[in-house]
């Protein structure tokens, strides 16, 4: 199928929301990516993941109609899952560069304006630093630092993420070009940049957190059980069936990387703020991020 044409001027953003969602923090969302921005995008495409609650539903209105950003709504029938969502909206895109953005977090008003430039000039996919927040986006918790040249992502997402998803700004063709989202629960967006990582394209990360993510209670368990070990597994046998990592690289991840999703929740605690994250204040009962 071919690629659509879309306009070189001018940027989405990419957003996607269900009925679980806060009506409030989606609110907070959107603003942060239109209204607050030094470099407002040409248009929002809000996809609409299945049936959603009266309120939401009522809020999701009062956004399309408030924003000072074209809204473009995609509607699906039914749940879908993030993947699928963010298909289907990135089908909608009218422009070639896409930001994308969650419907809890907040993105800092010059956040755009960094990031596009750059991928308009030379990168095929970018992303940030977070910091992590409670309630109070101006109170950090945490920061997740970045690796930023190409080769240290490169090197580092043989064993773990090197992009934070909702930070991400990339081109849509080169996302098309290795076949989108693909189904892998609650990976799909680890799956979906080590195949553009290995493809060749540019990629890279801005230091500076450029997002504030919001985290909640429950993080740390949503990040184990059997379900999560069973994607981490057929993750890395994916990225060992494509040459992206070694034999012993393989193994080493299973280890590790499927063990962490089967441990008890404090255990994942503590090996968490080890690995990923630089505390700012951080107390024995936060939680962590993606």
């Amino acid at each position: 199928m071919p690629e659509p044409e879309r306009r070189r001027e001018g940027f989405s953003v990419l957003m996607s929301c269900y009925g679980g969602d806060d009506p409030d923090f989606l609110e907070r969302a959107v603003r942060s990516v239109t209204d607050e921005q030094t470099l407002a995008p040409s248009e929002m495409v809000l996809v609409v993941d299945g049936p959603l609650p009266a309120l939401l539903q009522g809020r999701v209105e009062q956004v399309v109609a408030r924003s000072s950003v074209p809204v473009r709504l995609v509607r699906l029938p039914v749940n879908s899952g993030l993947g699928p969502a963010l298909n289907a909206g990135l089908a909608a895109c009218a422009h070639e560069i896409v930001a994308r953005m969650d419907a809890d977090d907040v993105s800092m008003p010059h956040r755009f304006a960094v990031q596009v430039p750059l991928v308009s000039d030379r990168f095929d996919l970018l992303g940030s630093a977070i910091t992590e927040f409670v309630d109070d986006p101006e109170v950090s918790r945490a920061t997740r630092p970045v690796r930023t040249t190409e080769s240290a992502i490169a090197s580092g997402m043989r064993l773990r993420q090197s992009f934070n998803h909702p930070t991400v700004v990339f081109r849509a063709s080169t996302v098309e070009r290795v076949g989108g989202y693909q189904p892998l629960p609650s990976l799909e967006d680890y799956w979906l940049f080590a195949r553009i990582v290995s493809s060749g394209a540019r990629v890279g990360n801005v230091a500076e957190p450029l997002v504030a993510y919001r985290v909640g209670a429950g993080a740390y368990a949503r990040r184990g059980g059997a379900s999560l070990a069973r994607s981490e597994w057929e993750l890395q046998r994916r990225l060992r069936s494509i040459g992206f990592t070694t034999r012993s690289q393989f193994t080493r991840n299973v280890l590790v990387r499927v063990g962490y999703r089967i441990v008890p929740e404090t255990v994942r605690r503590t090996a968490y703020r080890g690995l990923f994250t630089r505390s700012s204040r951080v107390g024995p009962g936060d939680p962590p991020g993606t």
